[in-house]
């Protein structure tokens, strides 16, 4: 019998697509990708937020990054775009990057252990001034 459940489909997730961890998402921020953290809002007050980074609720990832989509972010420019997707621990963003691929953005990834490996690396963190 198959296994089945959350914890199976995001392993099976994450053979489809190459994960970073926070030093490489650091970099490629720095050369233009997009940092999207999806935490909600008690986390991100909680915890603060990576300077530069957009934050899209998760229940409005798709809206926001779709290209062709008439709620779509001014960043959300083409197809090609480097997303890489942050949530609290790197469990939720997988399924938010396989969402993105599912929308043709198939440069999206997300960060390994999430929001608190960057936190972890050392890498510039904000308060969240009640965002």
């Amino acid at each position: 019998m198959a296994v089945s459940g959350i914890d199976a489909l995001v392993e099976r997730l994450r053979t489809t697509y190459t994960r970073v961890d926070a030093a490489q998402a650091h970099a490629e921020s720095l050369t233009g990708a997009l940092l999207v953290d999806i935490r909600y809002q008690a986390l991100r007050e909680r915890d603060g937020l990576i300077p530069g980074a957009l934050v899209i609720e998760r229940n409005e990832l798709e809206w926001r990054l779709d290209p062709e989509g008439s709620h779509r972010l001014p960043e959300a420019v083409d197809h090609g775009i480097r997303v890489i997707v942050i949530c609290n621990e790197g469990y939720a963003s997988t399924l938010a990057a396989a969402s993105l691929h599912a929308l043709s953005l198939p440069n999206a990834t997300d960060l390994t252990g999430g929001f608190q490996s960057w936190k972890a690396a050392g890498l510039p963190t904000a308060p969240s001034a009640g965002v």
